[in-house]
């Protein structure tokens, strides 16, 4: 069993911003991920003295180093390093100490000395006044908070996105106010260091799925998932707690279960204070419970539907008799996990005031997260009028993932894939394509990136006498290969013939690392999505 958690007293240890001034702070942790170094900015810029503790060396922290060394804004004189060791003093003088949310405070002889301890999220929550809506879960958050953001930039409001996406809250803490909602992305550590403090009181917390993850830390489901519940711990009856209602592990993975609960979510539904929606995107909603839910549209394609109590439905629902509104219709992203996400983030978007007619243009419009099937690129030939829409999965760095975009969109894609290995096997890639795993769609075509993982998954199409075209020694190279063969004169054999709004998805999913010709696979992302614009214009 996990160790007790520790709880934090309630508050924050700085009553104003002012207060800050003059204090001495360890911040522990620098990293290379913007929470360190937004922790250092922020404090600087309120006149405290900061001290950085962190155990990777200066070299192996020398972009985030050399990012705040060029600030020419930023009172140096008052910051100092401790790297590559902690040492008990800095966390015994300090008058606050800014905890990493990775690092377990259970059983840490430095935290333990230190007089005060808050969190850049602890300390955010503190003292803005803006509007929060939390998520949290283990899959599907990060593309559930970009939604709802994404859904209310295109709605009118001006939102901040931050938390564990990378985007420390302290970043934009003073740009906020009680008119700029904020969406925050929640991990579990992020959430555990949250425990006792009152700080967090969503007026909409979402929780996707349920599953098992970080149990190397956590050592059971109950006490990661106790981390969880923390979301909407403080809310009130005002508040909104929207839950999956799909099925999930919970009778195998709780050592406790409620009696009548099948699921995490009717756990979580069972404790919450707030007003709890559902989310089903497996069947209608069950009985007697509120929420969103997918069903079949006229084409045979998912919409998403609510179904309300009548003062939370819209005007034009309550005006007119209508129970079932449909707030979700096509989107860019592929998947029906996708569908889920952006389900849950209509929910919430309809929560905050925007219309279900509004909720569904704006989403039919999300690209996606950046370089996870992220459609960013529209094209239309000017030979033959066939439309393209482009398709960055650069973040699919493993073999299956690869597969599982080729399989993603309904339909035959041109799949881009290929790269340097890591070790890993390229058959289940290999099996997706030459359909002997029951893989349902067949590639239109397939263009290889060079690579030493490209060099074995050759070997295995070539075994399937499965064709493919490359590889090629760069980007440019196959995207003017692509563009070539999209004006021969077979194209319509190749392809198949496009109807006037229905495009071909051109995927670039490598399966692989990126080593060798980019930096990383954001790197990759970005290039790619550079040399399609700039060839396909």
């Amino acid at each position: 069993m996990a160790d007790t958690p520790h709880v934090y007293p309630e508050g924050c240890y700085f009553n104003s911003l002012e207060d800050i001034r003059d204090k001495h702070i360890t911040i522990m942790g620098l990293g290379l991920n913007g929470g360190g170094e937004a922790s250092v900015r922020f404090f600087l810029s309120h006149g405290a003295y900061v001290t950085v503790t962190d155990m990777k060396s200066r070299q192996e922290l020398e972009p985030t180093i050399l990012s705040l060394t060029s600030d020419k804004l930023l009172d140096r004189s008052r910051l100092s390093y401790v790297l590559g060791e902690h040492r008990i003093e800095d966390f015994q003088n300090a008058d606050c100490v800014i905890k990493n949310p990775g690092v377990r405070y259970e059983g840490n002889k430095f935290l333990a000395a230190a007089k005060h301890v808050e969190t850049d999220l602890s300390v955010f929550l503190h003292f803005t006044k803006a509007p929060v809506i939390a998520v949290t879960g283990s899959k599907g958050k990060s593309s559930t908070s970009s939604a709802i953001y994404y859904g209310l930039q295109k709605a009118g409001f001006s939102p901040f996105l931050g938390g564990n996406i990378t985007v420390s809250p302290l970043s934009f803490l003073e740009r906020t106010d009680g008119m700029t909602p904020v969406v925050l992305e929640l991990s579990s550590w992020q959430l555990r260091d949250l425990r006792g403090r009152k700080a967090l009181r969503p007026k909409v917390a979402v929780i996707t799925r349920i599953m098992p993850d970080h149990q190397n830390w956590y050592g059971d489901m109950d006490s990661y998932v106790d981390d969880k519940r923390l979301i909407y711990a403080d809310q009130t009856e005002d508040d909104f707690l929207i839950l999956s209602s799909d099925p999930d592990g919970y009778k195998e993975e709780c050592s406790h279960t409620k009696p009548g609960c099948e699921s995490w979510s009717d756990d979580f539904a069972q404790d919450a204070p707030a007003t709890v929606l559902r989310v089903c995107s497996e069947n209608l909603l069950p009985a007697g419970s509120f929420g969103a839910f997918l069903r079949q549209g006229k084409d045979g394609t998912s919409i998403g539907m609510t179904q309300l109590p009548f003062s939370m439905r819209s005007k034009h629902a309550q005006d007119h008799g209508i129970q079932n509104e449909q707030v979700l219709g096509s989107l860019l992203v592929p998947g029906k996990h996708m569908m889920s996400n952006a389900l849950a983030a209509a929910l919430a978007l309809q929560m905050l005031g925007i219309t279900p007619a509004q909720i569904s243009d704006v989403l039919a419009e999300w690209p996606g997260l950046p370089h996870r099937l992220e459609a960013f690129h529209k094209w239309v030939s000017p030979t033959d009028g066939r439309r393209l829409l482009f398709f960055n999965d650069s973040c699919a760095t493993v073999p299956e993932a690869a597969a599982a975009a080729s399989q993603a969109f309904g339909t035959g894609i041109i799949l881009i894939t290929g790269g340097t290995d890591k070790g890993l096997d390229f058959l289940p890639l290999a099996r997706t394509v030459s359909g002997e795993d029951g893989s349902s769609y067949k590639l239109k075509e397939l263009y290889l990136l060079a690579g030493t993982g490209t060099d074995k998954l050759m070997s295995l199409l070539d075994a399937r006498h499965i064709a493919y075209r490359g590889p090629f020694g760069s980007l440019e190279e196959l995207l003017n290969e692509l563009k070539r063969n999209l004006a021969a004169p077979d194209a319509k054999q190749i392809y198949g013939v496009q109807g006037s709004k229905k495009s071909l998805p051109v995927v670039f999913s490598p399966g692989a690392t990126s080593f060798g010709m980019f930096s990383n696979e954001f790197d990759r992302g970005e290039r790619f999505k550079k040399a399609v614009k700039g060839m396909f214009f």
